[in-house]
């Protein structure tokens, strides 16, 4: 183990999480650089009006005071309020445009400084903004960030998906993702008539804190 100054602490990471640690803060760089070359082709305006709606407001404000205020009792020591506020934030403002995007690229309708800039949304998230939080915390790049990334990506994808639902009159309930030019701000904002379809979600998220609970 090698000391890596920091602050007022030393860093102690192997050699492989050294690495590891460099590669992702890069891609974090070539996903900033891809933006900021690009910023016309980043729908952010249409993306506010699509997110910011009362019911997905709502439910991430209901979810992200559950999960931070149970966080520190989880018996899980690198779960604390910073982590788990962080992360639940994160997740609402980047998954649902990372999961749709992601989606596109696998029907082949997505651009490739897109789909770059999703999947590192998707890691920082749900995994590196974890990471470097308890590595600053604790000083040791932490023994659960594989694990963690499992875990959390299958939260982040249910977030994802349940933040894209949306009713459509003559068709129902379907994800936003799949309509002509995604991201747009759903002609009808109620949650009522998609309740039923997002409330599988909604118990995935809530099993996966009574479990940590129990």
């Amino acid at each position: 183990m090698k000391p890596y100054p920091f602050a007022n602490t030393s860093i102690y990471m192997p050699i492989e999480l050294s690495i590891y640690l460099i590669a992702w803060i890069l891609y974090c760089i070539v996903c900033v650089t891809l933006y900021l070359s690009d910023r016309a082709s980043f729908p952010l305006r249409a993306y506010r009006d699509f997110l910011f709606i009362p019911w997905k407001l709502i439910t991430f404000s209901i979810a992200a005071i559950g999960i931070t205020l149970v966080a520190p009792y989880t018996g899980d020591p690198t779960w604390d309020y910073i982590d788990a506020a962080l992360m639940a934030t994160l997740t609402f403002l980047t998954a649902p445009w990372a999961i749709g995007t992601v989606y596109l690229a696998l029907r082949g309708k997505a651009r490739g400084r897109h789909i770059l800039l999703a999947l590192g949304m998707w890691m920082f998230s749900a995994s590196w903004c974890y990471d470097l939080y308890l590595l600053l915390r604790d000083g040791v790049y932490p023994l659960t960030w594989e694990a963690n990334i499992y875990a959390s990506s299958v939260l982040y994808v249910s977030a994802g998906l349940f933040w894209n639902l949306e009713y459509k009159a003559g068709r129902g309930v379907t994800f936003s993702f799949l309509e002509t030019g995604f991201p747009l701000r759903p002609q009808q904002t109620g949650f009522t008539k998609i309740v039923w379809f997002g409330l599988p979600f909604m118990l995935l998220a809530i099993c996966c804190i009574a479990y940590f609970l129990i």
